[in-house]
């Protein structure tokens, strides 16, 4: 796990301007997520048709179920606030795709499935907060619900171009899960058109995610 954190470390140290963790990007641009934490593991990459509406391809590996989620997903921002020193944001995200369970059990199992969520965000230059929530059907192979509250704050202001970094706690709740809670505070750095968020929970599993907008 070393070597790769400080791999990707050092590239976001070196990239310019700003990067957003955000469900839709500008017109025309392309977002690559790359997340692990201590449920699953997942890759998502979008395309922004207008500044509401992004479209991409999602994968997910969901260790405790041992199974995986191919799926087409929509995301469109619903509303925007914008202030003079804040901005609001409330997205609907949402896939359709297949499941495939590698349970013996199971016998490698095949569903359609998907799902439908809701997230909304509000910050400054100081602080963070979002909540983010989705319900996944894949048929005989797992159904759940699942929420998370995130908030953070900024040790320093720094200007456009700067490294930023924002200290930051994640609470993730699903209810079905062996361990339905899940506190981890991380660091999120940015700069250019990357993000990193590195940070473990409270039982020393590791979060590392990984954002590329271009």
């Amino acid at each position: 796990m070393n070597i790769p954190i400080k791999i990707v470390f050092g590239i976001v140290l070196f990239m310019l301007t700003e990067v957003k963790a955000r469900p839709v990007s500008y017109p025309g641009g392309w977002t690559l997520m790359l997340k692990n934490n201590n449920y699953k593991n997942s890759v998502h990459a979008h395309y922004s048709l207008s500044s509401y509406t992004s479209l991409g391809y999602r994968f997910e590996y969901l260790r405790e179920n041992n199974y995986s989620l191919n799926a087409f997903q929509i995301n469109r921002l619903l509303k925007r606030w914008n202030e003079p020193n804040s901005q609001a944001n409330l997205y609907i995200k949402s896939a359709i795709g297949n499941a495939n369970s590698y349970k013996k059990k199971n016998n490698n199992k095949s569903s359609f499935a998907g799902f439908f969520g809701f997230s909304a965000d509000w910050e400054n230059q100081r602080y963070f907060i979002s909540y983010d929530n989705r319900y996944i059907e894949a048929g005989e192979i797992d159904s759940f619900y699942q929420q998370s509250f995130r908030f953070g704050i900024a040790p320093y202001i720094g200007d456009y171009g700067d490294l930023h970094t924002w200290l930051m706690i994640k609470l993730e709740h699903i209810p079905e899960a062996h361990q339905n809670l899940s506190l981890t505070p991380h660091i999120r750095l940015f700069k250019g058109f990357h993000l990193l968020e590195i940070g473990a929970n409270l039982k020393s599993k590791i979060m590392l995610n990984y954002i590329f907008r271009y």
